[in-house]
């Protein structure tokens, strides 16, 4: 097989838009690990509810989640390579949420901090009961004993827009990038998807060209670059397709099936 690893990114593009993950993506996905093609999940999910997926396609390997920020070895979660970012620095943008309203979360590799757990919002409560993840009242700076990875943004899509617009205006510390409509993710500036894919590569000794991934989001653009074969989803913005090498069929069309059965398994 050419591509030896696999990077799949998760939420619209591994799942459909329901969340599931269809028996047509399952069964390829089987047929590329039988044949020697080691796949893992390039997230910005944590840890905690993407190695569950894994376990549930019968896989071991790694988890690439936080956008790349916490690399993670599924068969003992060991933390193989972390970008910990000033945690200090976010203070404005936290004061920025708070005067407006507009919900954050604070994340290590595998816990989640908000600001008061008994006050989150219908629709926080919904999103993280959706994405099986159970969060704690943010501590104080200096309480933490694990480093911060990712600082995330969560509000309707014109009150994002508006809140880049500002934040683009500040000094730039951390790299920020739409994860989702409704998301916005602060991390490291060298936190990313794609050296998260080539810190891998490099441990495993995999070349460059030797690397296929799949995605259909903005944090996707970096590992699709990166990747000797980049795959867009026919559900990505232009500049994701533009990005890419190849553009598969939707999330809702098993267009990670289709790819892997074309690129992977002809």
């Amino acid at each position: 097989m050419k591509y030896k690893l696999i990077a799949l990114d998760v939420d619209g593009t591994l799942l459909n838009d329901d969340h599931k993950l269809s028996q047509e993506n399952r069964e390829a996905i089987a047929e590329v690990t039988r044949q020697g093609g080691l796949i893992v999940l390039c997230t910005g999910r944590s840890p905690q509810n993407s190695i569950p997926l894994m376990e549930e396609m019968g896989l071991a390997g790694y988890v690439l989640g936080h956008n790349g920020a916490a690399t993670v070895r599924v068969e003992d979660r060991e933390v193989l390579h972390i970008y910990g970012l000033d945690a200090r620095g976010l203070d404005p943008y936290i004061d920025y949420c708070r005067a407006r309203d507009i919900h954050y979360d604070v994340n290590t590799a595998f816990d989640m901090y908000v600001d008061n757990v008994a006050n989150l919002t219908q629709e926080a409560t919904y999103m993280y009961e959706h994405f099986r993840i159970t969060p704690a009242s943010l501590p104080a700076w200096e309480d933490f004993r694990e480093p911060v990875v990712k600082f995330t943004v969560f509000t309707k899509a014109d009150i994002l827009d508006e809140a880049q617009r500002e934040w683009s205006t500040w000094t730039q510390q951390y790299n920020i990038v739409r994860s989702g409509e409704f998301f916005v993710d602060f991390m490291h500036p060298e936190a990313s998807k794609g050296n998260a894919l080539m810190n891998l590569a490099s441990l495993l000794g995999i070349v460059q060209e030797e690397v296929l991934a799949i995605g259909n989001y903005y944090n996707d653009i970096s590992m699709l670059t990166y990747a000797g074969l980049g795959i867009a989803m026919d559900n990505s913005p232009l500049e994701v397709k533009a990005a890419a090498d190849a553009v598969t069929g939707s999330n809702n069309d098993h267009g990670v099936r289709d790819a892997l059965v074309k690129y992977c398994l002809s």
